[in-house]
């Protein structure tokens, strides 16, 4: 048993904070009061500190990057004080898988570098528990890995049979424990399937999860993107959450169109969407290609840029685009690591390239499996974003290994600490600002008996002084104490 005595709790209610123990049997919150003569095998004294639910961070990508398998005690969340993370965003999950394919996540991680070992949800989760994570990992189940799985890398409507089979395959993952559906509409093998399709689909969930979409179209065409999704919200009646939905330098006033457009369809549709405040995005290099070029697999869009009469259109597009290439960094480039950190002007001198043409060479160097950093989010407008009632904090990034993997974002150790910050700046009460990343997202999930300190629910706690994290309890064992690691791996799939 741990007893945590003396300490400020607030319990993620909103409801303002109060003095008291908890006691904690097993991984359960046996009870919360006033315990003067309770023993216990651990003691913590609280005085000073304040304990809370721990954080749900309801958009990570360790499942994309595949550090659930590489680094799994995920420090860099346990160390910020989150608890539970909500992965396969974007239309690409771990699971289910129809033929054993992880082709949707190769932009991003190497699934060589794993043993798949799993193609249901609940076979997944097996595999997590045998190998003992840090944090509690749930997941949506992903369009594009189910789609490429069922009709590979073709880029076409699905047949009746297939779409059959699609919502079989979405309904069993359902029925294993999988919080919803996620798209990714604005990459390659997305960008052109209908919204009948994904009408259809979301038919499976029949209410009983979420829908996890990136848009279409982040600029330009971020008002009809924005239109669509609110049209199969309400038309679907399924809670739906725009994954980093971001004011892209150039784009702002689309982005405050939007933000109306949202709040004004609140009666018919239903909708979040997820945020940090951070003004980097990590990009999937292809994804600086114009889109007509973004054509077909990664393989296919390699064979384009060696094509010289394409060649040379990408480069006079790329040059009339309005894009920063001095500020772009490589953040990861798979067998390539030597590049990490350099920033895109840097790799083009050294060859005596623009820096057009040298993003091309990186291209086919890294055989398209590179992350660029590129800081092209309206830093202001995305800290006023973070406080709107309809936001959601996520960090949008993985628990990266200290060294030798990729360049390590703000965002995936500040996130949390940063809301914590803005909101205090904003006189936000505490207790609010603890809501917005506990209870909030735990009810939008569906999460069980999680997001609040309450009798019988999960012991998933933080002990904070002065918003710094002090201890972090998974699933009623010390993970984080004074500060530091111990080493426990104490989370569960849910």
């Amino acid at each position: 048993m741990i007893l945590i005595k003396n300490a400020q709790i607030i319990d993620g209610t909103g409801k303002p904070p109060f003095k008291g123990d908890i006691l904690i049997k097993d991984d359960k919150i046996s009870a919360i009061g006033t315990f003067p003569n309770q023993r216990a095998e651990t003691v913590i004294d609280g005085l000073g500190l304040t304990a809370t639910p721990g954080f749900i961070d309801p958009y990570a990508t360790s499942d994309h990057y595949l550090t659930l398998f590489t680094n799994p005690l995920q420090p860099d969340f346990l160390l910020q004080g989150v608890t539970t993370i909500i992965g396969g965003h974007c239309g690409s999950s771990l699971a289910p898988l129809l033929y054993g394919s992880l082709k949707s996540i190769r932009k991003w991680g190497n699934p060589n570098q794993i043993n798949i070992d799993w193609l249901s949800l609940k076979e997944l989760k097996n595999t997590l528990r045998r190998l003992k994570i840090g944090v509690n990992f749930g997941t949506l189940a992903g369009h594009s890995t189910i789609r490429r799985d069922l009709i590979g890398e073709e880029i076409r409507d699905l047949t009746q049979s297939e779409l059959e089979l699609f919502q079989a395959a979405l309904k069993q993952a359902l029925q294993e424990g999988a919080l919803g559906f996620s798209t990714g509409l604005s990459y390659s093998h997305s960008r052109h399937v209908s919204y009948s399709e994904i009408k259809n689909l979301l038919a499976a969930i029949n209410g009983k999860g979420i829908y996890g979409t990136h848009l279409r179209n982040e600029k330009e065409d971020l008002i009809e993107s924005v239109q669509e999704t609110i049209k199969i919200a309400a038309e679907t009646g399924t809670t739906t959450i725009i994954s980093h939905f971001r004011p892209i330098i150039g784009f702002e006033n689309q982005f405050q169109e939007a933000l109306q457009l949202i709040q004004k369809n609140l009666g018919a549709s239903n909708i979040y969407f997820q945020v940090n405040p951070f003004a980097a995005s990590i990009l999937p290099i292809y994804t600086l290609l114009p889109g007509w070029a973004q054509n077909g697999n990664l393989e296919l869009m390699l064979e384009n840029i060696s094509e010289p009469n394409q060649r040379r259109q990408i480069i006079q597009d790329l040059n009339q685009a309005n894009i920063n290439f001095e500020s772009m960094v490589i953040g990861e480039a798979q067998d390539n690591n030597y590049l990490i950190g350099k920033t895109l002007k840097e790799f083009s001198e050294t060859r005596e390239l623009s820096p057009a043409d040298g993003l091309l060479v990186l291209m086919e160097i890294t055989r398209m499996k590179a992350l660029i950093f590129y800081p092209n989010i309206n830093s202001a407008m995305a800290t006023e974003a973070v406080l709107n009632p309809r936001s959601l904090i996520g960090s949008n990034s993985a628990s990266l290994p200290a060294a030798g993997f990729a360049l390590k974002p703000e965002k995936s150790t500040q996130t949390f600490p940063k809301f914590l910050e803005i909101a205090a700046s904003k006189n936000v009460p505490l207790e609010e600002a603890i809501k917005k990343i506990t209870l909030v997202p735990a009810k939008i999930f569906g999460l069980q008996k999680r997001g609040a300190l309450a009798e019988g629910w999960f012991a998933d706690l933080v002990m904070l002084k002065e918003n710094q994290i002090v201890n972090v309890i998974v699933n009623g064992r010390l993970t984080i104490q004074d500060g530091k690691l111990t080493g426990e791996s104490a989370g569960v799939p849910i």
